[in-house]
C-alpha cells in the first residue's frame, strides 16, 4: 500500500462550498452573511436546493479562496450557528 498525500490546493482559487442545514426562511441569508465575512463571491455563483421532504436546505456557493486559514474560519463560523448540519 502506498501513502498518497491529498492534492495540494493552489490559492487563490475558485472553491465550491455546499452548506446543509435545517430548512428555514432565513437559512440562505444566514449562510451567505457568514461566508461574506470571509470571502468574495458573485451572486451568480450561489444556488439553493431543498431536500425532497423539505426538511433540509443546501446552499452552494463558489468563493475565491485565499488559503487554509480562511476556509477553516468559514467552517468554524458556520458550525457555531448551531443550524448547519454539514459543510462539504
Amino acid at each position: 500500500m502506498s501513502n498518497q498525500e491529498a492534492p495540494k490546493i493552489e490559492f487563490p482559487c475558485a472553491y465550491p462550498i455546499k452548506i446543509i442545514g435545517r430548512a428555514a426562511p432565513d437559512y440562505k441569508m444566514l449562510v451567505l452573511s457568514i461566508v461574506e465575512k470571509h470571502a468574495r463571491f458573485h451572486e451568480k455563483d450561489v444556488s439553493m436546493q431543498e431536500s425532497s421532504n423539505g426538511r433540509f436546505q443546501s446552499v452552494r456557493v463558489i468563493i475565491t479562496a485565499t488559503g487554509e486559514p480562511q476556509l477553516k474560519a468559514i467552517f468554524e463560523d458556520l458550525k457555531a450557528t448551531g443550524r448547519v448540519q454539514m459543510v462539504i
